[in-house]
């Protein structure tokens, strides 16, 4: 388990951050504010990530146990620290903006999830993380800082989970955060699409539900990152010790899509929009 406040408290103010219309850097309440990787291997992480990505890791500091940023130039694009939970595997965590996270926490629990790190202070940014109902793991922050750049090639451009019972996962994140959801089909399966609780449903869109059959552990938030070349980054995974998961391929009016794996079995994907975002 990492914290993200260890890397928040140094983040840039709001005023200097540019507004993204997708995700939201002027974070609102249930906007991904956040995401970090939790690795047993924290610098071949860096490295991995590196190369695929062309980011830079800066440590927090000595006394942050390993956690440190990744920036893309001088921006802050998400972070990395060493898992410390026995038996944990590596995995992405999502950071949802909430305004209260005691509150946060206590409807969680009565909704019928977890609390996996209890509500922490850190400067002027609190946060903790849960599991819901399901099984799939998230986090909330409150704090006016977070991602630096995002919805541009080589950061994050959407989260999506899955899960089994998708209509029972939206009820419970929606009594957290508000959030509205759309039904759209896609090839083979029924997909909702979130946005926040108030504006334009497509200015406000973030992520996705998808449902999911098989392995418990296939039960999770995925971070997408937007790239230029959804083939050429699935080759630089593989030459880089990484896993292609699913291979490239085009979803229709969305784009092209791969499911990548890091050296230490973390997924994610990379997607090349289609309409190229700006």
């Amino acid at each position: 388990m990492s914290y993200a406040a260890v890397g928040i408290v140094a983040g840039a103010p709001a005023s200097d951050r540019q507004e993204n219309p997708m995700l939201g850097t002027r974070f609102r309440t249930g906007s991904p504010v956040w995401i970090d990787l939790g690795s047993p291997d924290t610098a071949t992480a860096a490295a991995f990530y590196s190369a695929v990505f062309g980011w830079t890791y800066e440590t927090a500091g000595p006394e942050s146990s390993g956690y440190g940023v990744f920036r893309k130039g001088d921006r802050t694009v998400g972070a990395v620290g060493r898992l410390t939970e026995r038996g944990a595997r590596s995995a992405w965590m999502t950071y949802f903006r909430s305004d209260d996270v005691e509150a946060t926490a206590r409807a969680v629990v009565a909704a019928g999830g977890t609390v996996r790190a209890e509500p922490m202070s850190m400067g002027d940014s609190s946060m903790a993380q849960f599991t819901d109902p399901q099984g799939a793991q998230f986090a909330v922050l409150k704090s006016d800082q977070g991602l630096e750049r995002a919805a541009e090639d080589d950061t994050l451009l959407w989260v999506e989970l899955h899960t089994e019972d998708p209509e029972a996962a939206i009820h419970f994140y929606s009594g957290l955060f508000g959030w509205r959801s759309e039904v759209m089909q896609a090839p083979g399966m029924t997909y909702r699409v979130l946005s926040l609780a108030e504006g334009d449903r497509q200015q406000t869109a973030f992520g996705g539900v998808a449902e999911h059959r098989g392995e418990p552990e296939g039960v999770r938030w995925v971070p997408y990152f937007a790239v230029a070349d959804a083939d050429a980054s699935a080759d630089l995974v593989r030459s880089h010790g990484g896993t292609v998961v699913l291979p490239a391929s085009d979803v229709p009016e969305v784009g092209r899509i791969a499911w990548l794996a890091d050296p230490c079995e973390a997924v994610f994907a990379v997607l090349k929009p289609n309409p190229r975002q700006a």
